[in-house]
């Protein structure tokens, strides 16, 4: 330093000033981590991700690219072809989840994820995921993979008659 600068010292910082900057932190922190809305305001899952390869219909459902999208209610029009073999769709406008473990063996689930209701989001590796609170269901029967759900998803009753499932 030379002659002509000066410094400037804030002076020791006060507990008490310390004190309250880090409780306004910590107040903050709390704050946005509670947020304003609860799992209920997440809706009825009609936005949710379908399985890839597949768009989402104007229902909310999968849609083949095929006229009349609708799959009605419980898959009612959905063809085997539009369910991937080790994987499934989400069928979010009829709460049903349809997959297809094996090469023919068609299974059905509650798309309400057990842990807090939310809807499950997308299927990926052979599991059928919630987004909310990370927890993974088997595309087989619906147990659960991980946690926090303990319980499994709903199964639902499958019929195939031809090329057409339906879900009951």
């Amino acid at each position: 330093m030379t002659e002509h600068q000066t410094t400037t010292d804030a002076g020791p910082t006060s507990r008490r000033a310390l004190l309250i900057g880090a409780g306004g932190v910590g107040a903050t922190v709390a704050l946005a981590a509670c947020g304003t809305g609860t799992d209920d305001d997440l809706g009825d899952g009609a936005n949710a991700p379908v399985d890839a390869g597949q768009s989402a219909g104007a229902d909310g459902g999968a849609d083949s690219g095929t006229d009349g999208g609708d799959t009605g209610s419980g898959g009612d029009g959905l063809t085997t072809s539009q369910v991937p073999v080790g994987s499934g769709v989400i069928l979010a406008a009829q709460g049903v989840v349809v997959t297809q473990p094996a090469e023919g063996q068609f299974k059905a689930f509650s798309n309400v994820c057990t842990h807090q209701g939310c809807p499950v989001a997308n299927l990926d590796g052979g599991t059928i995921n919630c987004t909310c609170h990370f927890s993974s269901f088997s595309i087989s029967d619906g147990s659960v993979l991980s946690g926090p759900a303990s319980a499994p998803l709903e199964e639902k009753t499958v019929t195939v008659d031809g090329e057409t499932i339906s879900v009951a």
